[in-house]
């Protein structure tokens, strides 16, 4: 079993940058990728970015390439989303999750942190 704690979200103004922090409670190196995703009321879940550990080789979602960035840091074990040029459809629930088998399939999902964007 693998708890992901998620930080960072807020409310913000559009234009702002917001960055989210992940630390799982294994070390990144027990998982094939990590992925963050968002949910709107109302909306499906979407994907917003991932990033394969042995390459990692970082993929986005269309609405967010550009201003988001994913990244790692295996010193602290964390795993960010740095946020910019961030719009009122930005707003979300943002979810980290991990994949410890396959890299397009994940298995544990952290509870959330809303991400708030006002116009």
């Amino acid at each position: 079993q693998v708890q992901l704690a998620e930080s960072g979200g807020g409310l913000v103004q559009a234009g702002d940058s917001l960055r989210l922090s992940c630390v799982p409670s294994v070390s990144t190196d027990n998982t094939v990728a990590m992925g963050w995703f968002r949910q709107a009321p109302g909306k499906e879940r979407e994907f917003v970015a991932a990033i394969r550990i042995s390459t990692d080789i970082a993929s986005y979602g269309d609405s967010v390439k550009g201003r988001f960035t994913i990244s790692i840091d295996n010193a602290k074990n964390t795993v960010s989303l740095q946020m910019g040029s961030l719009k009122p459809e930005d707003t979300a629930e943002y979810f980290c999750a991990a994949a410890v088998r396959k890299v397009d399939q994940y298995d544990y999902w952290g509870q959330g942190t809303q991400v708030i964007v006002s116009s």
